[in-house]
């Protein structure tokens, strides 16, 4: 997988950018000027670049006219510029996306992971690696959504919950918070909490039979692991 270029001057959000990206298995450097864009591009080849406009010395579409001459580098713009005008001369540079801040972080990592599937690029978790998983005995198959058993009997899940096992094991060693859970699978809803989290992993624990715990573990004020030694 390569790398992402983040080219963001504001702190606090470049951070929680990088912070994220990450989470979802990217490997990310940040440039916060043109610069240090420049610098970094020329030393490393980037499978994608997340752009913003307003930068402290010039704009990022300057930047990526230069980038496009040096490389089919596919990129995306993040900027707080929203007229027509600034989306069209986006749209004309060749950028994959424009999205427009403030933005909903879900959108720009479901944006980001389209982006990079159209350049077969995106991170390969263990989820996508293996469809089938063996667990406790039984066969997890979440293409059909369903657990079976030794004797060959299926029991089928919910679409949600189908979500929530895929998203468990795909984000596996790594915990993931409860608040985490709940913006990737419930997204805005209004009534979701963390007890809707919890009752989600008894039924999940119920259907693999994993009655200790031991394969969805919970980790104490911050959230679940997935911990299977038979994959």
């Amino acid at each position: 997988m390569k790398k992402l270029l983040l080219v963001e001057d504001d702190e606090s959000l470049g951070a929680t950018l990088q912070e994220r990206l990450q989470k979802e298995g990217y490997t990310v450097e940040w440039a916060r000027s043109i610069r240090e864009a420049r610098a970094q591009s020329e030393s490393t080849t980037f499978g994608l670049v997340i752009l913003d406009v307003g930068l402290p010395d010039g704009t990022g579409t300057e930047f990526a006219k230069e980038l496009r001459k040096r490389a089919p580098t596919p990129f995306i713009f993040v900027t707080a510029r929203n007229s027509a005008e600034d989306r069209l001369e986006g749209y004309e540079i060749g950028a994959e996306e424009y999205i427009p801040k403030p933005f909903h972080l879900k959108e720009l990592l479901l944006r980001v992971k389209h982006v990079l599937e159209e350049h077969g690029d995106a991170p390969e978790t263990s989820a996508k690696r293996e469809r089938r998983i063996r667990c406790l005995g039984r066969t997890i198959d979440l293409d059909a959504m369903a657990i079976e058993g030794a004797d060959g009997k299926r029991e089928f899940l919910a679409a949600r919950d189908n979500r929530l096992l895929e998203f468990l094991i795909g984000a596996a060693p790594r915990v993931v918070s409860r608040d985490e859970i709940l913006d990737e699978i419930w997204g805005e809803e209004k009534f979701p909490s963390s007890r809707t989290v919890d009752n989600a992993m008894v039924r999940l624990r119920q259907a693999i039979g994993d009655r200790d715990g031991a394969v969805i573990r919970s980790v104490r004020g911050v959230g679940y692991q997935w911990v299977n030694s038979e994959n």
